[in-house]
């Protein structure tokens, strides 16, 4: 599959990351199919992308002509047969198994030039491809939250992902407006990798009781950090943040390094997500 051949994009999981790469591919001109099993999670991703494109008319950065195609170019279907496209991009839970038997099912339904990918943030895209029958065809694509306004893609080969299907992701990323980079596989990648101590240390740090959630935010924050690891656990949604982690302290074979928090663990048994559920390390239930 060349950049010149798609067409059309599917995207698997309407959340918060679906919705974003359904909104920028929509943009750039691309038939969009964004599918999830619950009809309310399609209806709560239209609310929410057009919210976002009438923030970017209020910002300049969006016109009203621009937002009606993005809107027209976008379809929403809860039926698994829809899922022909030319470029299907996965964004569902971090779970190997589940995914793996997504692209069991995707790669029966779609035709040998169809690329299938990955938004994973965190399992090893070799691993993922290990049940399917042409692994050449997959790749990881994954996106960063949120994915309308972050300018990173990471571009990730499997063991046996052809060079044809990465360079082609990485064009479409850049058509998409992205700054791609192209990563070999590993656990967590590049960016996740390195970043996940951001997140770890900050809990150990809390979990140990030498600061409060809003003080070491505070102190991260005036060293030059945009937003300190609570603030940016509870924008990305602490049960996603969590269960990256959890993903890597097991591809780490229970690294010490990576072992996920007590303290994130609980929020996420009780249901504090973050922003998106109003409470997380923070209430934001008066906001």
């Amino acid at each position: 599959m060349k950049l010149d051949q798609i067409q059309r994009i599917a995207i698997v999981g309407a959340g918060t990351m679906g919705q974003g790469i359904a909104q920028v591919s929509a943009m750039a001109g691309y038939q969009v199919l964004l599918y999830d099993i619950k009809p309310e999670m399609l209806e709560r991703a239209q609310r929410q992308i057009t919210k976002q494109l009438d923030k970017g008319i209020e910002r300049g950065k969006v016109s009203e002509s621009l937002k009606t195609e993005t809107l027209g170019r976008i379809a929403y279907s809860t039926g698994f047969d829809d899922l022909k496209a030319d470029v299907v991009v996965e964004a569902i839970i971090e779970k190997l198994s589940i995914k793996q038997e997504l692209f069991q099912k995707l790669e029966k339904l779609n035709g040998p030039e169809a690329i299938l990918a990955s938004n994973t943030s965190s399992i090893p895209i070799t691993r993922i491809a290990a049940a399917m029958e042409h692994p050449e065809r997959f790749v990881g694509m994954h996106f960063f939250n949120p994915a309308h306004i972050m300018k990173l893609v990471e571009v990730i080969s499997g063991a046996a992902t052809s060079t044809e299907t990465a360079k082609t992701i990485y064009e479409l990323a850049d058509k998409l407006g992205k700054k791609p980079v192209m990563a070999n596989d590993a656990p967590g990648f590049i960016v996740n990798r390195v970043a996940r101590h951001f997140y770890v240390e900050g809990l150990k740090v809390l979990e140990e009781g030498v600061a409060e959630v809003a003080t070491i935010d505070r102190l991260v924050e005036s060293s030059g950090f945009r937003m300190g690891p609570f603030r940016l656990m509870d924008l990305i949604g602490v049960d996603t943040n969590f269960s990256v982690t959890t993903s890597m302290f097991e591809a780490f074979h229970q690294d010490a390094k990576f072992r996920p928090s007590r303290i994130q663990q609980q929020k996420v048994d009780a249901g504090h997500h973050g922003r998106k559920s109003g409470r997380g390390f923070y209430d934001y239930s008066a906001k």
